[in-house]
């Protein structure tokens, strides 16, 4: 009897431990990456306008490996690769794959002639 009442309590802490770690991921989902762009006015040349995009990472935790989806995107303008680049099958790496902390950004600007809708594909919290 007395070994029951010694088990149950180190179960019910293991069952919270894993509850927190759970929830502790599910604050750094996809949702947590907040993608917005701007378009701020300037252009290049006659037709492309260029647009200000704000990567920011809204989860509690430090986050990398960020991944956007941007299907079909291009730019007249160069975009510094180590905050925007092709990377693989999955998209595109933002902040060369760096810790971005929490409530911290990446900015990049791109031109076209419009604006490519980009949401984020894969995310790594540091948590």
């Amino acid at each position: 009897m007395a070994l029951k009442r010694l088990v149950r309590p180190s179960f019910v802490v293991i069952i919270v431990l894993l509850m927190a770690v759970q929830g502790e991921s599910q604050r750094c989902a996809l949702s947590s990456i907040d993608v917005s762009q701007t378009n701020t006015g300037k252009k290049v040349g006659t037709l492309d306008t260029v647009f200000q995009v704000m990567v920011t990472n809204r989860c509690q935790c430090a986050v990398r490996a960020i991944f956007l989806r941007a299907d079909g995107f291009a730019s007249s303008v160069a975009i510094d690769p180590e905050l925007f680049r092709r990377a693989g099958a999955v998209g595109y790496l933002i902040g060369d794959g760096r810790r971005i902390p929490s409530g911290e950004s990446i900015a990049f600007q791109y031109a076209w002639d419009h604006y490519f809708q980009m949401t984020p594909a894969s995310v790594q919290a540091d948590c």
